[in-house]
């Protein structure tokens, strides 16, 4: 039987590369981390075949002291901390002491560092073992970290790495993450003596558009809660412009990127009720958290963590997020142009730094006074603010066809009745009700067309309603077009979850009770299932041997097509039973119940019902999106259409 013996330094080393140092990217993330922590102003990398041949790091931070530059490759051997009590708060991004070692153990590297306090600089090297002597080297203030040959001494480690591209593939993203969480540094890159990317100073926002693009942060939504030692920030991406892939997702704990079960779930979670199929969000978040809380000692990567409370955590980051994602259109707008405001001009640094802050409060969501009733059905005693009469006097001169709006709307802002809708008869003399007038005739609207009250209503108003699908409306920014069975579809959903949650569904008994033919399985759910049916609000019955008959319906979905939709929850509940449809899967039912009780296609509204439809939308949490993540309005700003007609081109 072989004998215990201990093992070389070199060996050691050697072994604990193959954790540390998995490819040119794990390297690189290592040096870059060590960059950070010496508080720089910029940081460049060069790289040559995607970092298998070279990678050099090279910052502006405070170097490295003469006597400190051996150590600097030596095992074990850290500044960063002293005792447990440094480890179990640690907040730089390197402190274990063994990431040099190990890759020199298995590269050529060269560490080249000029201390600010120093008169000269100075260089040492090693070659897979043990440093040399440092030696005196020209080089400005700061450090420069050479990695090269990678694996030179460990062929058949060299043979699992990827093609050039592959590796300079996962560089950029580790590139890329560290750039995010330090917008204020500056970043370049080079691959094969070629410029890849440039990442000047800049607030978060900034540094977001310049890695994720400017549609990113245009559309995404700005986050900061606070809940005692806890704080989420950040941006998290509009579902609407969900991807296929998870790139783009970024999520950082005290400024360190890390990948953890815990907060995938709650993200996942959040996201959930928002996102079309299998799309995948992209965000750039930060978590700032008392490091204490956590350990992040759990991997040599340093890319796992551990929580002492991740149940805490957990709850903390889905509902900050949740509230984020809740935004109402307006509120969504507002915070697209306070982002656009900041990204702009990177010398004020505001962005993500001052956003309109989300807090947690009991009670948030909105509550109407109406909202049990169908909105086409209460656009009568609906709290609205009605279109003002130069809103009317320009779709009469547009040729707007036949309607009388004489009519007097409580105000939604006070309460008291407000002004009346001055809309003229069939039989007024300003061409109301009459063919379109010839083109010489015709005198466009005064600009701006839209009345200045308009700024107070983020949706604008409705001008007309397009194949019996969209609404078109406009707003101060330009156009806007809206789905309106998907708007509709989410503020049903919506308030049957507010309902439900508070046990209060509203309910309308049948004047007539519909009676429709079920099959064997759906009269037997129906039998077995009738009290959670009711606690859902459906109160039906078997009427014969082939027939249920239904006698009442919640009220928010009572003019729907509703065999249709008895049929649709029958399924959902012999599929999962009520007790579980309403305990774990209750929002996907009430999502069917929600997607038969809206508005259908090719149904003719009136102006009334449009611009009611639109005040409900602004008054709803994600009304962006629909219960199936897709997308609900759609702005076209008058830029835009300029560029679509050319216009000062």
């Amino acid at each position: 039987m072989p004998r215990i013996r201990r093992l070389d330094d070199q060996l050691i080393s050697q072994i604990a590369a193959g954790e540390v140092v998995e490819r040119p990217a794990s390297v690189l993330k290592e040096l870059l981390e060590n960059s950070i922590d010496a508080a720089p102003q910029a940081i460049s990398v060069a790289l040559a075949e995607g970092g298998v041949k070279l990678i050099r790091v090279t910052d502006d931070g405070g170097g490295i002291a003469e006597e400190d530059l051996p150590l600097a490759l030596a095992r074990h051997a850290t500044s960063k901390i002293g005792s447990l009590a440094d480890l179990e708060r640690v907040m730089t991004m390197g402190f274990r002491g063994e990431a040099l070692a190990s890759i020199a153990s298995v590269a050529r590297v060269t560490v080249s560092a000029h201390a600010r306090e120093a008169s000269r600089a100075w260089r040492v090297r090693a070659e897979g073992g043990s440093p040399s002597p440092s030696e005196p080297v020209a080089h400005p203030p700061g450090t420069t970290v050479e990695v090269a040959d990678l694996y030179f001494n460990t062929p058949a480690r060299r043979k699992f790495l990827r093609a050039e591209a592959t590796e300079y593939a996962h560089c950029l993203e580790v590139f890329q993450r560290i750039a995010l969480a330090c917008p204020e540094i500056a970043f370049s890159l080079k691959h094969n003596e070629r410029v890849t990317a440039h990442y000047p100073r800049a607030d978060a926002a900034g540094r977001a558009a310049h890695v994720l693009g400017e549609a990113f942060v245009h559309s995404a939504r700005p986050v900061d809660v606070m809940a005692d030692t806890l704080r989420l920030h950040g941006l998290a991406g509009s579902p609407t412009e969900a991807r296929s892939t998870r790139t783009g997702q970024f999520f950082y704990l005290n400024g360190r990127f890390v990948r953890d079960k815990v907060i995938a779930h709650a993200l996942r979670q959040a996201y959930a009720d928002v996102l079309h199929g299998d799309r995948q969000p992209a965000f750039v978040l930060h978590l700032d958290m008392d490091p204490s809380a956590v350990d992040v000692n759990v991997h040599p990567a340093k890319i796992e963590v551990r929580f002492r409370d991740s149940r805490a955590v957990h709850q903390f980051v889905f509902h900050a997020l949740s509230r984020a994602l809740a935004a109402r259109p307006g509120e969504a707008a507002s915070a697209s142009a306070h982002l656009r405001a900041a990204s702009a001009d990177p010398r004020e640094p505001q962005g993500l730094n001052a956003p309109a802050s989300v807090r947690l409060a009991p009670g948030a969501a909105p509550q109407g006074g109406l909202s049990g009733l169908p909105w086409h059905a209460r656009q009568q005693s609906l709290g609205m603010q009605q279109a003002p009469a130069d809103y009317l006097a320009m779709l009469s001169r547009a040729g707007e066809s036949t309607r009388s709006w004489q009519q007097t709307v409580p105000s939604r802002a006070s309460g008291t009745t407000g002004p009346a809708w001055a809309g003229p008869d069939k039989g007024g003399s300003d061409g109301v009700g009459s063919a379109m007038p010839a083109a010489a005739d015709y005198v466009p609207p005064p600009g701006p067309a839209l009345p200045s009250s308009a700024s107070a209503m983020p949706l604008g108003y409705a001008l007309a309603q397009l194949h019996g699908i969209y609404i078109l409306a406009q707003n101060a920014e330009g156009l806007v077009l809206i789905d309106m069975h998907a708007a509709h579809e989410r503020i049903v959903y919506e308030r049957l979850k507010q309902s439900l949650e508070s046990r209060t569904i509203s309910r309308q008994r049948l004047l007539i009770p519909v009676v429709f033919t079920a099959e064997p399985l759906e009269l037997a759910t129906l039998e077995e299932h009738a009290e959670g049916l009711e606690a859902l609000g459906f109160q039906m019955s078997v009427g014969g041997p082939r027939s249920i008959t239904v006698r009442e319906v919640p009220t928010l979905i009572a003019d729907g097509d509703l065999p249709s939709l008895a049929r649709a929850v029958l399924a959902e509940v012999r599929e999962v039973g009520a007790s579980r449809a309403l305990a774990e899967r209750q929002h996907e039912l009430l999502s069917t119940m929600a997607c038969h009780g809206a508005v259908r296609a090719n149904r003719q509204l009136a102006l009334s019902e449009m611009n009611a439809l639109l005040r409900d939308m602004e008054e709803t949490e994600r009304a962006g999106q629909c219960n199936h993540g897709r997308p609900t309005w759609y702005q076209l700003s008058l830029a835009d259409l300029d560029r679509l007609f050319m216009r000062g081109q």
